[in-house]
């Protein structure tokens, strides 16, 4: 199940809603009592965690066991990590060991075993599926084991809360990762106002829109550039592709985390930002700060700084890094590629351009990083090495076919899909709200009236648009439910 999926959305969502309200009220009722709207969530955290269930097992109902069991072999180690005696760490190291192993093995075991045959080392490949979101929740159990160890955040000692930190439906299958020590006081103690539930529907409407209305679409024309063998494609037809990937995989994760942040919000979550518009970066190096900011921020604290940061070894911890994040991305030798390619450029910014940025003209750094992010994703894309090769040799020119009426009609059919596309990767928002204090300096009715209006109009304009386009949708995966 996807958050943009017709029965989700009227079925499943309203259904956990109601119920979540009712669970609301009886902890207030119940168990809150003289004590204030925000001192108990314990009816609530069991309809979340029953619901989130559900939605995991819905299309995954097998390894729903397998996060059962993760989830209490991590809340024993975080029990034991808490009692403070010599052996913290040792169960630290124990219940770390076992996250990866778990990760390695449903996520890895075919890529070893298919590197080891293809260098003369056969070994059965065993065929193990990988479980949605496993990337996701391992690092976000993770995240709880050394927040705990580093007393940056309380042990959980309900299995249940600690089962919904991992499972919890609105960021389990496609993130953003969520550290333990942002939401776990909210986990025991947490209110929703009317503000948080009506800010939150509508960052999820934004979200779905992202989505249904771009990233859907943009996919079609990537398809049909990049989907096939390559053998009909000209260069025009293959840099409007990887174009129309590029804008593609910002709008589908981009639109996921919207989605998660304003679900989370609704029930009373602050999900940390995901994304702060990539696209309008100078270097490769800010892009990577606002790009999945949550996978930027787990690697910074949990492996570049133990490792030495920026005081010693910095190269060689970079390189670690990157190394690790295209792993992370999936088990293919493209992906790692993908990581080194990136970490060798952000290691190099660190040495060169990031020390001349002041005299270089903003629009030649803009020009310089859009060439090198968009060349990464082709990289991101080929998982076939032989049409890795052939997409790159045809970009540049190394095809009969320089430029064809397909790549044409491509860009002049959808030639307003195109604009939208590059117009929402800047800070729409922030440009259109800044201007309107600007013209309405002082908080009034009439500017809040304006203000819940816009809201309203664009959050159905979004919500129509969107189920019209869902209706008989056959291309509505979130790319990065697969890592």
């Amino acid at each position: 199940m996807v958050f943009s999926d017709l029965f989700f959305i009227f079925a499943f969502l309203p259904s956990f809603l109601a119920l979540y309200f009712i669970a609301y009220w009886i902890d207030r009722r119940f168990f809150s009592e003289g004590k204030g709207l925000q001192m108990n969530t314990t009816v609530r955290n069991v309809v979340l965690v029953v619901f989130s269930l559900i939605f995991y097992a819905w299309g995954e109902p097998v390894y729903v066991f397998l996060m059962l069991a993760s989830s209490l072999m991590n809340y024993v180690a975080g029990l034991a990590i808490a009692r403070g005696d010599a052996h913290r760490k040792t169960a630290l190291v124990i219940g770390l060991t076992l996250n990866l192993l778990v990760l390695a093995t449903f996520k890895y075991a075919g890529f070893f075993a298919d590197t080891l045959t293809a260098i003369g080392l056969p070994v059965a490949n065993p065929g193990i599926s990988l479980p949605i979101g496993i990337s996701f929740y391992t690092f976000q159990s993770i995240s709880y084991l050394i927040d705990v160890y580093r007393h940056e955040a309380p042990v959980q000692r309900r299995y249940y809360d600690l089962l919904l930190y991992i499972s919890m439906f609105p960021q389990l299958i496609a993130g953003p990762i969520v550290r333990y020590d942002v939401v776990a006081m909210e986990i025991g103690s947490r209110r929703v106002t009317q503000y948080d539930f009506v800010c939150g529907s509508y960052r999820f409407l934004i979200g779905l829109g992202k989505k249904v209305i771009l990233a859907n679409q943009l996919s079609e024309i990537s398809t049909q550039f990049l989907g096939g063998n390559l053998s009909n494609t000209s260069t025009a037809g293959a840099w409007v592709g990887i174009l129309a990937f590029t804008l593609q995989i910002f709008f589908d994760f981009s639109g996921y985390s919207d989605m998660a942040i304003g679900l989370g919000r609704c029930l009373g979550f602050h999900f940390a930002e995901n994304f702060n518009h990539p696209y309008i970066s100078k270097t490769i190096t800010e892009f990577w700060r606002r790009w999945h900011m949550s996978l930027g921020s787990f690697f910074r604290d949990y492996v570049y700084i133990p490792m030495g940061g920026n005081r010693r070894h910095q190269a060689w911890n970079i390189m670690v890094v990157w190394f690790l994040t295209g792993m992370w991305h999936g088990a293919s030798w493209n992906f790692i590629l993908w990581g080194v390619y990136f970490g060798i450029i952000v290691m190099l910014e660190k040495y060169t351009i990031l020390k001349v940025t002041r005299y270089i003209p903003a629009p030649l750094l803009h020009l310089y990083t859009i060439f090198l992010f968009v060349l990464g994703w082709g990289i991101f894309y080929f998982d076939d090495f032989t049409k890795m090769q052939r997409f790159f040799s045809i970009s540049f020119g190394n095809t009969a076919t320089l430029y064809d009426f397909t790549a044409e009609s491509a860009v002049m059919n959808n030639f307003w899909l195109w604009i939208v596309a590059l117009i929402f990767c800047l800070p729409v928002y922030d440009i259109v709200t800044n201007a309107f204090d600007r013209a309405m300096p002082k908080e009034t009715t009439l500017k809040h009236t304006i203000s819940l209006i816009t809201r309203i109009s664009v959050s159905v304009a979004l919500l129509l648009t969107s189920v019209a386009l869902l209706v008989g949708a056959t291309n509505n995966a979130f790319i990065y439910t697969r890592f």
